[in-house]
């Protein structure tokens, strides 16, 4: 079965910058799981899946624009300290979640810390780079009815939700 629209999709991977340098990738024998077009992996990588099959070997270089999107300057902002929990001992690369407007999770990095100021960057930490991934796919299957109407793959042993 090729991968399409639909299809549950196991795939192994390694991600690196161009570089070489491994930043992420799956845990050997336990396969990066998704329902493949559900916009749940980067667009970019997503699209270059179409049509491969269990087995199928590939490099994909995804850009900015297809990955996390590019870099916007937008996204950095300073925030008073009081902002920030009494205590609290902010450390630069420190990743974050804040909680929006509607009490959605926006997470953030710490990029700068001032007397009475930390400057954050809202922007993913891959936002702006050109992604490199080396991929095999080890599983491809028709979805369910139950992670069709989840628009998620459910995990080996049933749903996975919990």
């Amino acid at each position: 079965m090729k991968i399409a629209k639909g299809n549950v999709v196991g795939i192994e991977y390694s991600l690196h910058l161009g570089d070489g340098q491994v930043i992420d990738a799956s845990d050997p024998g336990e396969p990066l799981t998704y329902l493949h077009g559900g916009g749940q992996i980067v667009p970019g990588l997503e699209n270059a899946l179409d049509g491969l099959d269990v087995g199928d070997s590939k490099k994909v270089v995804v850009a900015p624009a297809e990955g996390y999107g590019e870099h916007d300057p937008e996204g950095i902002q300073e925030v008073p300290r009081s902002a920030f929990p009494p205590g609290f001992q902010p450390e630069v690369g420190l990743e974050l979640t804040a909680e929006g407007p509607d009490g959605e999770p926006v997470p953030f990095t710490i990029r700068e810390v001032k007397p009475d100021a930390l400057t954050i960057d809202l922007n993913h930490p891959l936002a702006g780079k050109t992604l490199h991934f080396d991929i095999t796919v080890r599983e491809v299957r028709a979805a369910t009815e139950e992670e069709k109407e989840h628009g998620h793959a459910h995990g080996p042993h049933g749903h996975g939700d919990e």
